[in-house]
C-alpha cells in the first residue's frame, strides 16, 4: 500500500549546484538537507518545504524535463510569483485546473515547476 510520496527527483547538468542552490534555497525559500555520503559523491543536492522533498540529480548529457513536473501546492501564491519575477524569473499563469489558481516556471537549468494553491479548504 502506498502511504504517501516521499520525493520527486528532477535531472540536472554537471556542476549546476551552485545555481541551483541560490535558485531553491534563495528564491524558493527551501531548505537544503545533507544527501548521504555514499550519494553525495555524485553530486546534485536535496531540498524540503515542509512534508515537500525535491531531489536534483546530476545527468550527463541533461535535457531540461519541459512537461513532467513537481506540484508544489504555496500559500500565497500572488506574493510567491511576484518574488519569483522579481528575481529574474517568468511564470505563466494557467487557469485550466478548477478551484486552483497556479502557474508554471523554469528552474536555472530549465526544468518545469507547477505551483499551486486551491481557491477555497485545502483538498486532502
Amino acid at each position: 500500500m502506498i502511504t504517501g510520496l516521499d520525493h520527486v527527483q528532477l535531472a540536472a547538468p554537471p556542476g549546476a549546484e551552485d545555481v541551483l542552490r541560490a535558485f531553491y534555497t534563495g528564491v524558493l525559500g527551501m531548505t537544503e538537507i545533507p544527501k548521504p555520503p555514499a550519494l553525495a559523491a555524485r553530486g546534485g543536492c536535496w531540498f524540503q518545504a515542509g512534508t515537500a522533498q525535491l531531489h536534483l540529480g546530476v545527468e550527463t548529457g541533461f535535457r531540461p524535463a519541459r512537461k513532467a513536473h513537481p506540484g508544489l501546492r504555496v500559500t500565497g501564491i500572488d506574493a510567491y510569483a511576484a518574488r519569483l519575477e522579481a528575481h529574474g524569473t517568468p511564470v505563466t499563469w494557467n487557469d485550466d485546473l478548477p478551484g486552483h489558481r497556479r502557474f508554471h516556471c523554469a528552474d536555472p537549468v530549465g526544468n518545469r515547476l507547477e505551483f499551486l494553491e486551491p481557491d477555497g479548504p485545502a483538498r486532502p
